[in-house]
């Protein structure tokens, strides 16, 4: 007769893991996808350089395109940090949103890191809907809320798109602070209450 006890049951879902394992391989990954690019570098390379075994990698992210997708949306959640871009004088928030975007942009690792090709666009994509779009319109709350933060992330899409991605002279040649000085109106805008009779967006069958 076995006596001995039943093997736990597996729990569904990605494993969490160890919190130092995860950063260590992160932060390696980081400096080898800025050196080599996102194609030149291989998942034996990172682990390598973090001291891990391979296995772990997809252990934890799945392949080498869920790691890079957490490089890019770490970054992203830093420097976007939601919580703190929607706290404050909700008067200053379309301030606080273009600097909180041109923060991001300006910096020469994380550009490096945009120019990846398809997989930087696909992150860039599902933060911008997921987590700030997400974000936006429980912040904003009531019947309008989505049509406010679809406008809202339209314009900073738009000046991501215009300034940095696909670079347009004018919006490019402008310093933060002048695109500050020139979406905030428009922010303003996309953040007000809209009238009773304005159109919302309309969920489609």
């Amino acid at each position: 007769m076995n006596n001995s006890a039943p093997a736990p049951a597996r729990t569904r879902g990605r494993p969490r893991g160890n919190p130092p394992t995860r950063e260590s391989i992160v932060s390696a990954a980081r400096a080898l996808f800025l050196e080599h690019g996102y194609r030149g570098t291989t998942l034996r390379a990172i682990a390598r350089d973090a001291g891990v075994d391979p296995a772990l990698i997809a252990y934890h992210f799945g392949s080498k395109k869920g790691l890079f997708a957490d490089v890019m949306q770490l970054q992203c959640a830093n420097a976007l940090t939601v919580d703190e871009v929607l706290g404050g004088d909700p008067a200053t928030l379309p301030g606080r949103l273009i600097d909180a975007v041109t923060g991001l942009w300006e910096d020469a690792g994380f550009l490096r890191l945009t120019s990846q090709g398809d997989e930087a666009a696909e992150v860039i994509r599902e933060y911008l809907e997921r987590e700030l779009l997400a974000r936006l319109v429980e912040f904003l709350g009531g019947r309008d809320a989505t049509a406010r933060a679809t406008a809202v992330v339209t314009i900073l899409g738009g000046l991501i798109y215009t300034r940095y991605l696909n670079p347009l002279p004018t919006p490019a040649a402008l310093t933060p602070s002048e695109s500050r000085h020139v979406l905030v109106p428009a922010l303003r805008a996309a953040l007000a209450p809209r009238p009773r009779t304005a159109a919302v967006i309309q969920s489609r069958p």
